[in-house]
């Protein structure tokens, strides 16, 4: 026998008022049982705490997040305030009609987005929607994250003594932008990519939108930011360090390592110098080659264009931009690094 509902009020299966049920399990509940936990549990998590390699988790944890925090937060909100405010005709107007001539053109335009890659996919699926040549539009979308004044600020603060990494990382990225613009120009097909309908905030006035892309952006890229803070300290900490060495010392394994860390990390381009700059026993090709692929390509961006353009489009241009991005970030270490 189930309890009288209100009229009108939801009922849920089991024949119980939706409010009602909700509130069997709310967050509320939730936080005051993890509290519970954290008390009744409090001497063995002091001990756990207590512990050397503990300790230097932590240390790496707070070290990373602190210093990418404020560059993360500023990316957001002026990659939200670009998105929203700047209307994607200006892109549309500010290229060269001929695409060969657009695509460079279009990466270079990258470095006016400051924002992290969950911004440049929406962006860059507005491009095409209004008519952009698609091989600019994907030049855009790869340059964008990586060569903005936010993302080479962050990377001289994370490299003070190394102020050649931040000119690779710029030349690099443009490099693979511009190459795999050409590359879609020349070889891609018209039924791989399919044409975002509408975009992510139409609909919502300007002021809604803006404060929706925010809180989108930095709930994705917070959340990232920490999980790669955290694998870097359990780097540092948890591996042995010969291990490491060992992986480090191989330039062929290093490279590829750091590469697929990258993809798997999926951490925002505003925070992943300091993450990298943490790695010290890497080279600075591995280094740079992690900075080049993961603002291209990791998890969340093949998600996200595979939702935008189709998956038909994300898994043909994934797989390229992760080879190329390998390529000319270890040619562009080999000159200048």
């Amino acid at each position: 026998m189930t309890e009288d509902a209100p009229p009108g009020a939801e009922v849920t299966p089991t024949g119980v008022p939706a409010a009602q049920e909700g509130r069997r399990l709310s967050s509320p509940l939730v936080l005051v049982l993890t509290l519970l936990l954290a008390v009744l549990a409090q001497s063995p998590i002091r001990g756990l705490l207590g512990t050397p390699a503990m300790q230097s988790w932590m240390t790496v944890f707070v070290a990373v997040t602190v210093q990418a925090l404020p560059f993360l937060v500023l990316g957001v909100l002026l990659s939200a305030a670009i998105a929203v405010f700047v209307p994607p005709s200006f892109f549309a107007r500010a290229l060269p009609r001929r695409p060969a001539l657009a695509v460079p053109v279009a990466g270079i335009a990258g470095a006016v987005l400051p924002g992290c890659e969950c911004a440049s996919v929406p962006v860059a699926g507005a491009l095409v929607r209004r008519g952009v040549s698609p091989a600019a539009a994907l030049a855009f979308l790869l340059s964008a994250p990586a060569i903005n004044p936010i993302v080479l600020t962050a990377t001289a603060v994370a490299f003070p003594r190394d102020p050649e990494m931040v000119l690779g990382r710029f030349l690099a990225s443009l490099l693979v932008a511009c190459a795999m613009g050409w590359l879609w120009q020349r070889l891609g097909r018209t039924d791989w990519l399919r044409p975002p309908a509408h975009g992510a905030h139409e609909g919502a006035t300007k002021g809604e939108a803006f404060w929706n892309s925010v809180r989108h952006d930095t709930m994705h890229a917070g959340g990232f930011l920490v999980l790669g803070a955290m694998a870097a300290a359990t780097l540092k900490a948890a591996v042995p360090a010969d291990w490491l060495r060992t992986a480090a010392g191989n330039p062929v394994f290093s490279v590829l390592a750091l590469a697929v860390l990258a993809v798997l990390l999926s951490i925002c381009s505003e925070a992943d110098a300091f993450v990298a700059a943490s790695l010290t026993q890497f080279s600075p090709t591995a280094k740079l080659v992690f900075l080049v692929v993961g603002p291209m390509i990791d998890l969340k961006l093949f998600a996200m264009q595979a939702g935008t353009f189709g998956r038909t489009f994300a898994l043909r241009f994934a797989p390229a931009t992760f080879a190329l991005a390998i390529a000319g970030a270890v040619v562009t270490s080999a000159v200048l690094l």
